[in-house]
């Protein structure tokens, strides 16, 4: 019987794709590299780094030279298991809970996993939470628009750009109501919306191979976002 949308046991499923040259998380390579773009040199001994919902471990190599302790959360333990063989500091958590002190994270990277939970408020207020005044958030996620929902779903899954089922488009993310509820923690989030190369995208989706592709900067949030902000106060 198939799993419901979004339930989080198909990644247990997928878990030979997170490293899989030309596999099904292709795309999640080229999200992770553009998020780690945005994540600037530690500043301090001992900086940590806390990767919410970290899958597989996909930031690690785009931040392994930039000085942090890298920790990763996430509730699938194959996962985590991927993200340890990559150095990454694996935690069996949840992102809605936290298992880590007020003000413990210098960066705080949250990449594809807000459109995945159902309290976004209380997530996002976690989030915050773990971060240190001055500390910096880093995230990537889908709009909750028609066409976020037509390219991620409906073309999306139709093509397998994604995994069947893993997405549930009814917790797409308003970048809004995102930007309103990083506000309320002292977190001024600034969007702007990515998209995939279309040379790397077609040699991906029709050949199937490893298409070294990347994201693209671009006005439109329609689709895709990316938001990076910084917490008041000072470290």
């Amino acid at each position: 019987m198939p799993l419901p949308r979004n339930d989080p046991r198909q990644y247990e499923d997928l878990a030979g794709e997170w490293w899989r040259p030309g596999g099904g998380f292709e795309l999640l390579h080229w999200l992770a590299a553009a998020r780690g773009a945005l994540v600037p040199p530690a500043t301090r001994p001992g900086a940590v780094l806390l990767d919410a919902g970290c899958g597989g471990g996909l930031l690690a190599p785009h931040v392994a030279h930039l000085g942090y302790r890298h920790i990763g959360v996430d509730l699938g333990r194959p996962g985590l298991a991927e993200s340890a063989r990559r150095g990454v500091t694996a935690v069996n958590g949840d992102v809605t809970a936290l298992p880590f002190a007020d003000g413990s994270a210098d960066v705080v990277a949250a990449g594809e996993i807000l459109e995945h939970v159902r309290d976004l408020p209380g997530t996002v207020a976690e989030l915050c939470r773990v971060l240190r005044p001055g500390g910096l958030l880093v995230l990537d996620t889908i709009n909750a628009t028609w066409l976020g929902r037509f390219v991620s779903i409906t073309v999306g899954e139709r093509f397998a750009a994604a995994p069947v089922g893993i997405h549930d488009p009814a917790l797409f993310v308003d970048p809004g109501d995102l930007t309103t509820c990083c506000s309320a923690h002292g977190v001024r989030l600034k969007v702007r919306g990515v998209r995939p190369s279309v040379p790397g995208l077609v040699r991906w989706l029709f050949l199937r191979v490893p298409a070294h592709g990347r994201m693209i900067p671009t006005r439109s949030t329609q689709v895709l976002y990316q938001g990076i902000g910084r917490k008041e106060g000072t470290q």
